[in-house]
């Protein structure tokens, strides 16, 4: 847009909205229902986005342009009647996602100018199609300082108050499920992070730089980096400090981030993400095995102690009390400890959902393909096959742990859980119900496995 010099529309040509289709996934777009524009200027004593008569009208010798070589220079240009004058430029590199613009600014006025840059991105606050509470999608803002590499800041925020940060470096974004747009001041000068909310329906985040002074007769660049494209850790992180964790892997990152770079790094030897998915899910489950090997030890202590529990609440009837009294005294005479399986499970817990969420917010599964019908990882299933072999493999899963409760309304909620957490699981992406296949099926291998050796041994495991 001339006016400012505003991006207004940004599409990502290289990731469609469809799958092998000719669309393009629109970043930025400017229309009002689905409004998210980047913006930018100059503002301050000398600024031209600082007059009261609006925002300036720059112009261009070219009103359409097309890159022939490896880089492409937009110049916009405007100048005061008093002699000031500023060149706007854009300059795209072929096959990035990384937009430099500077400002090239000339003081023919008889008296120092000063100004300094403002950058900032606007979306709407509107709903807009994404998560659902089982897969929760952030949409909204998000920022860096010197002291915080990365701190979200959601649209209700917006509304409850202002961001006002002063940083070193730092830098301010708008996140989606796969793509980021986010502005990036010089790091190697203060800059002033804000946020603000429009007649309630955008919400904006940006900075503000450093002032420039520029003596009359002398000129001055202003720079600054501005990013419209998918979430790329290796990209971002080479950007500004803290922008890949936009990748946002919730605060189990430190172990998502490494998960994903072996993830990477398998894909590298197959080429294609749902084996890497399997593979890697082979290697995790492996990895843990011991801690596997002792749930499932303890689970096996537990379902021998069955009829034992049975006869206990024959004799002791509705008494709770004694009832527990004499269990306990059970665990302790058979050296069981009923919370023995629940321990190696809570250690495991991370490694697995670090896992979750590395499928779940990697923009390289969008739109990859597997094998047979399986065309997209980051979709649903079609035909619902992944699904429900995970439904199965959750029941034969449950057939190996003991039943320790003895309501008989409780056995039967249980019974029917696989049945239930199948309904979720036609919902979520094919590569995340491909993983927790693969989790349960090796989970069974391994406890046949335990189970066999125990039985070697002579220890009862039914």
């Amino acid at each position: 847009d001339l006016v400012g010099g505003d991006v207004v529309r940004a599409d990502l040509v290289k990731y469609p909205v469809t799958q092998g289709a000719d669309d393009s996934y629109e970043l930025l777009k400017p229309d009002i229902a689905r409004l998210h524009i980047a913006q930018s200027g100059l503002v301050g004593k000398s600024g031209p986005d600082a007059n009261a008569k609006g925002r300036p009208l720059y112009s261009t010798s070219k009103v359409y342009v097309v890159m022939d070589g490896d880089t492409l220079s937009v110049p916009l240009t405007w100048s005061s009647t008093e002699g000031l004058s500023v060149t706007k430029t854009f300059v795209f590199q072929r096959d990035q996602h990384v937009v430099n613009v500077s400002y090239d600014v000339r003081n023919n006025t008889n008296a120092p100018a000063s100004m300094a840059q403002f950058a900032q991105l606007k979306q709407t606050t509107a709903d807009q199609p994404g998560g659902s509470m089982f897969m929760p999608i952030y949409r909204g803002g998000a920022y860096s300082t010197e002291d915080d590499r990365y701190q979200k800041y959601p649209f209700d925020d917006m509304v409850d108050s202002n961001l006002k940060k002063t940083t070193a470096a730092g830098w301010a974004a708008m996140i989606e499920h796969y793509f980021v747009s986010a502005w990036v001041p010089p790091q190697d000068q203060k800059n002033n992070l804000f946020s603000r909310v429009l007649q309630q329906t955008n919400g904006v985040i940006g900075y503000t730089g450093q002032s420039v002074t520029i003596e009359a007769g002398k000129t001055a660049q202003i720079n600054s980096i501005l990013y419209l494209g998918p979430k790329d850790q290796d990209t971002l992180a080479g950007i500004a400090n803290g922008l890949d964790l936009t990748v946002d892997y919730g605060f189990l990152w430190m172990i998502s981030q490494p998960l994903f770079t072996f993830l990477q790094f398998i894909h590298t030897l197959v080429g294609n993400w749902g084996f890497a998915i399997i593979l890697i899910t082979i290697v995790v489950k492996g990895a843990m095995y011991p801690l596997t090997k002792k749930q499932y030890e303890s689970m096996a202590k537990m379902r021998a102690l069955k009829p034992k529990m049975d006869a206990l609440k024959e004799r002791f009837g509705d008494d709770k009390q004694k009832m527990q009294q004499a269990m306990m005294e059970m665990y302790k005479k058979d050296k069981v400890n009923p919370m023995g399986g629940c321990f190696p499970l809570l250690l495991q817990m991370p490694i697995f959902l670090a896992l979750y969420w590395v499928l779940l917010e990697s923009v390289e599964l969008r739109h990859a393909d597997f094998i047979f019908l399986i065309t997209d990882l980051s979709a649903k299933d079609p035909f619902f096959v992944l699904p429900v072999l995970t439904g199965i493999s959750m029941y034969l899963l449950q057939k190996l742990q003991p039943m320790t409760m003895t309501d008989p309304m409780q056995q039967k909620i249980m019974q029917f859980m696989p049945v239930a957490m199948s309904l979720f699981f036609f919902l979520f992406p094919t590569g995340l119900v491909l993983y927790l296949l693969i989790s349960n099926v090796i989970t069974l291998v391994q406890a046949k496995i335990i189970y066999a050796s125990m039985e070697k041994r002579g220890l009862k495991t039914k």
